[in-house]
């Protein structure tokens, strides 16, 4: 089977291509076959870093652990991390290239098409099966000259292309139809089948317009998959997640919602961990009562501060912390926990200085080349609460451009190599460290939760840490169950096989 590929294409964003990819990668992967993801083009803000120190989108990890797969960049030949409204950072093969606006990405585009083409080729050369993620939708005929992502790469890969489409968002058979019909003729021969994702309700209902729209579209429906409440993580910022309280429990945890946030898929292993809830918050009323409040990354360190003064959540996480409250920052959050941050070349703003929220004792500079790395830490802390996880050893990578020159107040927690990643002021409330994935594991987390918990007076058994990764691995394998019972898997094979 060597050689064979599959395209997963929607009707438009968001409609679940991403999680049926996961689904049907983890499915292969189970009857025998060796699968690899790939999408030629991301955007989003949740990214990872390669063991090779490349950097790719978050969401071809995800489906390439659901194949059993060691990310490779080849996964994701191009990624964009939105800077504004109307620039873009262009990361190509794993490096970062510049930062370009629409319509400068729009020409340099067909550039890439050699570039993508060789690294698929690759990719496909070492597996059984390449399952393909399109963007948006194939029928945006504005941008079709310029595609790198959805029929243009099923044409380049030789892929059938399965079409998928979000019956919760209203109007699916339009949708579908719509999408077939503003396909050329070349691009339509392509569509093998439909799957209608995302069903609540008796599907014996759904069954007359499923014959019509086979009638007018002349490819069959696959099946049709029900609403999943999925907990893998995002591919970035349009998700539920930011709407909606996540875990429960004794432990109110905080996310401060920045406006260019990234890799914010840190924090979705809190709501796993016992006693503990998680939701995100826009205002400075909603970081009241807050038992830990926590700063993610950004793509843009200074512009986000910025925002959170004109919002006054400043002056509400410093209140916070000066009453004694936890506070962590992660990346470009730990960044905003400095005294000042320096950006001499404009790397990040046109502003080249400004303050901090000087809650940690360090500055910030910088620089122009970023330090993407897979690392290991390990909390070297012989004094106060933190003591309890001395020696313990987190996994992460990092993806920053800023360097910490750290003053006699601040106090090292956490130690990558001879190098100190992580520091927290003398009180050992505000903690920060660019390592991405701390609290992946749950270990590290466990010990601040008993910290905070003994502040509260709450006594009690600890509870076990949950592992994300033992998490991630039970929800590959039941969306699998579910998208196997719900489409037919022959029909699918056969279409990778060429046999349709």
């Amino acid at each position: 089977m060597q050689g064979k590929s599959l395209m997963i294409q929607g009707t438009g964003s968001s409609v679940g291509k991403s999680v049926l990819c996961s689904a049907l990668l983890r499915i292969m992967k189970q009857d025998g076959y060796r699968v690899a993801p790939f999408k030629a083009q991301n955007m989003a803000l949740n990214s990872f870093v390669t063991k090779d120190g490349l950097e790719m989108g978050r969401a071809q990890v995800t489906q390439a652990q659901a194949a059993g797969m060691e990310p490779d960049v080849r996964m994701n030949p191009v990624l964009l991390k939105p800077t504004s409204d109307r620039r873009s950072q262009v990361i190509v093969d794993g490096i970062a290239i510049g930062t370009m606006t629409a319509m400068e990405y729009h020409t340099y585009k067909p550039a890439l098409r050699k570039s993508i083409k060789k690294t698929y080729d690759e990719l496909e050369s070492t597996v059984d099966c390449v399952v393909l993620e399109g963007a948006g939708s194939p029928a945006e005929i504005n941008l079709r000259e310029g595609d790198i992502v959805n029929m243009s790469m099923a044409e380049a890969a030789d892929a059938p292309v399965i079409l998928v489409g979000d019956i919760n968002l209203g109007g699916v058979f339009a949708s579908l139809l719509g999408t077939v019909m503003l396909l050329t003729h070349e691009e339509r021969a392509r569509v093998k089948g439909v799957i209608i994702n995302k069903f609540r309700g008796d599907i014996k209902i759904l069954e007359p317009g499923l014959r019509m729209l086979e009638e007018r579209i002349h490819v069959p429906v696959l099946g049709v998959v029900p609403w999943m409440d999925v907990e893998l993580e995002d591919e970035d910022s349009v998700t539920e997640r930011f709407q909606k309280n996540s875990g429960e429990g004794d432990l109110d945890v905080v996310v401060v919602r920045l406006k260019h946030i990234s890799n914010f898929t840190d924090f979705q292993s809190l709501a796993l961990q016992p006693g503990v809830r998680v939701h995100y918050a826009n205002t400075a009323k909603e970081l009241e009562g807050a038992d830990l409040i926590v700063l993610p990354g950004t793509k843009n360190t200074i512009e986000d501060l910025i925002d959170l003064r004109n919002r006054g959540m400043d002056a509400a996480i410093i209140r916070h912390a000066k009453s004694g409250g936890m506070v962590i920052g992660v990346c470009g959050g730990y960044q905003m926990l400095g005294r000042v941050l320096h950006d001499p070349g404009l790397v990040e703003s046109r502003v080249p200085q400004i303050s901090g929220l000087d809650l940690l004792d360090m500055e910030v500079t910088f620089e122009r080349e970023k330090h993407t790395v897979q690392s290991s830490g390990m909390v070297c802390c012989e004094n106060g609460w933190l003591k309890a996880a001395q020696g313990l050893t987190v996994d992460g990578y990092e993806i920053h451009a800023g360097r910490n020159a750290l003053g006699e107040t601040a106090v090292p927690w956490l130690r990558i190599g001879e190098n100190v990643d992580g520091v927290m002021n003398a009180q050992g409330n505000v903690l920060g460290s660019y390592l991405h994935g701390l609290f992946d594991d749950g270990q590290l987390f466990a010990v601040i939760a008993r910290h905070i918990r003994k502040m509260k007076g709450i006594t009690g058994e600890a509870n076990e840490a949950v592992s994300f990764e033992t998490f991630r691995e039970r929800e590959f394998d039941r969306i699998a169950d579910i998208v196997r019972a719900s489409v037919d898997m022959d029909a699918i094979y056969r279409i990778v096989w060429g046999e349709v």
